[in-house]
């Protein structure tokens, strides 16, 4: 019984243990569940916070900013790339450094830690950046400029508040702003500094900034100038000038544009000025302003003026010349109502060459300038008034009633001129011969040559019928009107019947003052007109079988003069032009004279001018040579003027030279001219020249010259070139001679067949 028990109960013991067991084992599942779980919880966490970290670090990877996180204790915990660029440091290198141990610079010294800690913000939150140095790449020196920012974090890490900072290279920036405040202090620097005015303008053409040279232009201050408006510093006239050029610029159909207006002066002065406009924009291409470049150009303006002033008008009276004139006719007689309102008075001064003759040059210049003046105010702003050569004058009238103011001009003239002239110590009256013409179908069939020469033959008409007088154009005058075309049919005959004549102008030694030759010059006897000077009919001559004609019948001349002179030394100088050389004729009738009249080769002296010869062929410098060989000398004519006159001196068997009376006239005054004489003297004396001066007037020109080693001289000074006959009467003395073989002092003499020249 007790076995069984035994039996029954032990059972019960192994069940309990089995629920033990089993309690056990699933408290030990419960825990390992719970283990697991919390792994895996921590796992994700883990997974999340490595997520977080790796955008954590692409968004300081990818910031444009810096940033650097400072721990309480002042040791960096968190540096971005971009922190670690800008404070050019590693990242490994970087954390856990104090911030004392970054080379930072402020204000150019070594920063002290707690300064540092200072700038860079440490346990502080800005309201505002500030500016920090940190080291450069480029040397010690080099330091760049970076902009911070701190921000406190007061649960940051476990040990307490954090400091981030973020940070910006400004360097760029800075280095930028620094180029453009430079480039804008050079552009500034230019500006004042510059010769030329300059100004910026808004849009609205008002004065924003201007320069010293552009106030100094405008006769103001640059104070004065700022904010005025650009147009009222503009003439009047000019107003407009660019206003078109400004609209084109500022809508784009030009970058920029030049034009030439007027300026008034704070002063009242008018000055020109040359504009050079550019428009800045902005870079959308939006206007901004304007930059004008300002250049005086008054000088050159005026200068451009005189030129062409010069080119229209005479430069010794002041008048229109020929060209204006015909300009000027041209004009008026294409208005409609020109039959009604235009006419023309032909002027011509009677007995002018007797004046010039008598008293010289600068005598009849000053006549003449007188002339222009009563003519001026004859017209009194009725027409205009010219000279078209000589002691020839033309003025065309435009007036509303015409023929009246024709009238009254040709009476006022007279009476002007009855004021007489002081010449030296004689009072002398000019008188002067009209003709008028009033344009009409008759006068003006050709134009304007049309109608003057209709007042020519007029004045001529005047001039025959006693001078001193006006006659008025009809058409019985036409036949006269060909006075020129008349006396070129006549010149033939006149040459083969002996009627053009030489006259002798006295050359003298001007040392001693004695005579030593004479130059030739041509007049014509004319049976009805009197004597004619060489310019009423040489230029007619244009053929040149009857230019070599008349150069032939001068030789004779000359020749039979020399034959009958009391000094068997005395030289006559004969004026030949190129149309007369080139054939040998004019040589064969030299040297024929020369034989004929048994004269000494050296007497019969042949006178060019460089006019003649610009483009001497060799036919020419044949003939020359040939004569110079037989003993004849050759001089250069207005000697100093022309066209390269060395280059003659050198091609051409030059003996001697005569300077032109344009540089005696101004001496000894002039010293411009005074230099010129005394060089080209010293020129022609190296080369072996004779040297002879022509035009002298004055007793002070004829010394200067003889000091300066001009050996001979002519001029009215010493006489007015004379017929045969008056010569023969003064019987003058001739002691020396141009072929006086004894060389003076400054003298290089040129050997000729064992005589000089």
């Amino acid at each position: 019984m007790g076995g069984a028990i035994e039996l029954f109960e032990q059972p019960a013991v192994g069940i309990t243990v089995t629920a033990l067991l089993l309690a056990l084992a699933g408290l030990a599942f419960y825990f390992f569940w719970r283990s697991h779980r919390a792994r895996t919880s921590r796992d994700i966490a883990l997974a999340r916070e490595r997520h977080l970290r790796g955008q954590f670090e692409a968004v300081l990877s990818s910031a444009r900013d810096g940033v650097l996180i400072v721990t309480q204790a002042d040791e960096i915990a968190l540096i971005s790339d971009v922190a670690a660029t800008i404070l050019n440091v590693t990242r490994a290198d970087a954390v856990g450094l104090p911030i004392a141990r970054l080379n930072l610079r402020a204000f150019d010294e070594q920063m002290h830690p707690i300064l540092m800690r200072e700038a860079f913000g440490i346990g502080h939150t800005d309201t505002k950046p500030r500016i920090v140095g940190v080291p450069g790449r480029r040397g010690a020196e080099d330091v760049r400029w970076i902009q911070v920012r701190a921000r406190v974090v007061p649960d940051g890490l476990d040990d307490g508040p954090v400091t981030v900072v973020t940070m910006m290279d400004t360097s760029g920036l800075r280095e930028a702003a620094e180029a453009l405040n430079r480039s804008d202090a050079q552009f500034r620097k230019a500006m004042e500094n510059a010769p030329v005015g300059m100004a910026l303008v808004d849009l609205e053409w008002r004065l924003m900034e201007v320069n010293r040279a552009f106030a100094e232009m405008m006769g103001s201050t640059v104070a004065a100038l700022r904010g005025t408006p650009f147009s009222a510093l503009s003439h009047p006239h000019d107003l407009t000038a660019e206003r078109d050029q400004l609209q084109r610029l500022y809508d784009g159909h030009q970058s920029q544009f030049t034009c030439e207006k007027r300026y008034v002066r704070a002063d009242g002065n008018v000055v020109w000025a040359v504009l050079d406009v550019g428009l800045v924009r902005y870079a959308g291409g939006a206007p901004d302003h304007y930059v004008v470049q300002v250049r005086d150009s008054t000088d050159d303006r005026m200068h451009s003026e005189l030129m062409a002033h010069r080119a229209m008008h005479d430069p010794l009276t002041g008048l229109a010349n020929r060209t204006l004139l015909q300009d000027v006719l041209q004009q008026v007689l294409e208005q409609p109502d020109a039959h009604t309102r235009v006419g023309v008075i032909a002027v011509d001064l009677d007995g002018f060459k007797a004046l010039n003759d008598r008293f010289g040059h600068a005598i009849g210049d000053n006549a003449l300038v007188h002339v222009a003046g009563v003519l001026r105010t004859a017209t009194a702003g009725r027409g205009t008034v010219a000279r078209i050569g000589g002691d020839e004058f033309v003025i065309v009238v435009q007036d509303a009633d015409c023929s009246k103011a024709l009238f009254e001009i040709a009476g006022a003239i007279h009476q002007g001129l009855k004021r007489p002239v002081q010449v030296k110590r004689h009072q002398i009256t000019l008188h002067a011969s009209l003709g008028i013409a009033m344009a009409d179908d008759e006068t003006t069939v050709g134009g304007a040559p049309s109608l003057m020469s209709a007042a020519d033959a007029a004045m001529y008409r005047a001039k025959s019928t006693g001078k001193s007088r006006t006659e008025v154009f009809d058409p019985s005058m036409r036949t006269t009107s060909d006075t020129h075309s008349a006396l070129a049919s006549e010149l033939a005959a006149a040459i083969e019947n002996g009627q053009l004549v030489l006259h002798y102008q006295p050359i003298l030694e001007l040392s001693t003052r004695t005579v030593v030759g004479y130059e030739a010059l041509v007049r014509w006897q004319h049976p009805v007109r009197g004597l004619l000077p060489p310019a009423a009919f040489l230029p007619l001559i244009e053929d040149k079988n009857l230019s070599v004609a008349l150069g032939t019948a001068l030789v004779d001349q000359a020749a039979q003069f020399l034959a009958h002179s009391p000094s068997p030394s005395t030289w006559v100088s004969l004026n030949v032009s190129a149309d007369q050389l080139g054939d040998s004729e004019f040589a064969d009738r030299v040297l024929s004279a020369i034989g004929r009249y048994h004269l000494s080769p050296q007497r019969l002296v042949v006178e060019l001018t460089e006019a003649s010869l610009v483009a001497p062929n060799t036919r020419i410098r044949h003939e020359l040579t040939e004569l110079r060989n037989a003993g004849v000398p050759i001089l250069l004519d207005d000697f100093g003027t022309g066209v390269s006159p060395l280059s003659y001196l050198r091609d051409l068997p030059v003996s001697g030279v005569k300077l032109d009376m344009s540089f005696v006239a101004g001496i000894p005054e002039d010293p411009a001219g005074a230099r010129v004489s005394r060089a080209l003297g010293a020129l022609a004396r190296e080369l072996g020249l004779a040297t002879i001066a022509e035009g002298i007037e004055t007793e002070a020109q004829a010394e200067f010259l003889s000091r300066c080693g001009w050996r001979y001289g002519q001029g009215w000074l010493f006489g007015v070139a004379q017929p045969v006959g008056a010569l023969h009467e003064t019987s003058p003395q001739f002691t020396a001679s141009l072929i006086d073989p004894r060389p003076q002092e400054n003298d290089s003499p040129l050997e000729i067949d064992d005589r000089t020249f």
